[in-house]
């Protein structure tokens, strides 16, 4: 079905639409809306919300975020509690933003789609590392003058790899995720890797080549590759790294070189940074704060076509 303003099957709770029934889009809807800008988050079936997200600041002077509302699949049990309706939901019939933080398998089936109808904010970098999706999306974005945004994630010093990248001084990329194996999410080869130690490196090599086996857990390394478009997806060296002591938490070092300068020795950055997380858990919690300023972020920036880290 379409993606089409006012044509969405109203099968959620206070009237809001249900895209369960909608081709490719297998996931919960959530309206992370605000008056007058309604957001849409597709999340995954087996988050929980257990009360209102209240952020920390509104996008806009003026603008009121009303929370965080769940929409429930055909046939799915449902509390007794029936909300009142707020007065600003119907508007969220017509989106100006969705925003996907459910799996790539959303980008690649029906980004382009989405962009036909509103802007975009990809919670998954690693779809990217797609060529046609990466294509698809680039042409549907300047086709329809919509953005895609792009949330940077647990990728510290994005804006300093960028401006050093644009200026011609980023000769080598390269990022390490290191976690407990049970916070992986594996497929393909990966899934069957065996781990020789305590410490075990799964993979080491272009990011391009990590994210398909990797989907969740390649991310932070697809956000590089989008930072420093010199190198790419094929040129940002990911690792990932299965460590046996890292129980609850997620680590990243992300390292960065410069070509030689007159004395022959390069400029060189090296950033580590351990994110608690949950045992078992794919995102720290750390992470979690940084996607809602990204989402923050992009409802502050100018709506133009191309792909865009915010």
């Amino acid at each position: 079905m379409p993606l089409g303003r006012g044509q969405w099957p109203c099968c959620g709770r206070a009237g809001l639409p249900d895209l369960s029934s909608c081709s490719g889009l297998p996931w919960w809807l959530c309206d992370l809306g605000q008056a007058p800008y309604p957001l849409w988050a597709l999340v995954s079936p087996n988050v929980k919300w257990d009360k209102p997200i209240h952020p920390i600041s509104p996008p806009r002077p003026g603008w009121r975020v009303i929370g965080l509302h769940k929409l429930w699949k055909s046939g799915e049990e449902r509390p007794n509690t029936s909300p009142r309706p707020s007065p600003s939901l119907p508007s969220a019939r017509h989106p100006d933003l969705v925003v996907e933080v459910a799996h790539p398998k959303i980008i690649h089936e029906s980004g382009a789609q989405i962009l036909r109808h509103a802007n975009l904010l990809v919670g998954s970098p690693s779809a990217l590392a797609n060529q046609a999706t990466e294509q698809q999306l680039l042409e549907a974005s300047n086709r329809w003058d919509h953005a895609v945004f792009v949330a940077r994630g647990a990728l510290w010093g994005t804006e300093d790899i960028s401006r050093l990248d644009s200026a011609g001084g980023l000769q080598s990329l390269r990022v390490t995720m290191a976690t407990h194996p049970d916070g992986f999410r594996l497929e393909g080869p990966l899934a069957v890797a065996h781990h020789t130690g305590p410490r075990t490196v799964l993979y080491e090599g272009p990011v391009r080549g990590l994210c398909p086996f990797a989907p969740r857990n390649s991310n932070t390394m697809a956000a590089a590759a989008l930072a420093a478009p010199s190198l790419g997806f094929d040129r940002v060296i990911g690792v990932l790294v299965a460590d046996l002591s890292l129980t609850d938490m997620h680590v990243v070092d992300v390292e960065v070189s410069g070509p030689p300068g007159p004395t022959g020795r390069s400029f060189a950055v090296h950033t580590h940074r351990e994110n608690p997380a949950e045992p078992g858990a794919v995102t720290g919690s750390a992470t979690v704060t940084a996607f809602w300023r990204s989402l923050l972020r992009c409802c502050q920036l100018p709506s133009r076509p191309g792909i865009h880290l915010c």
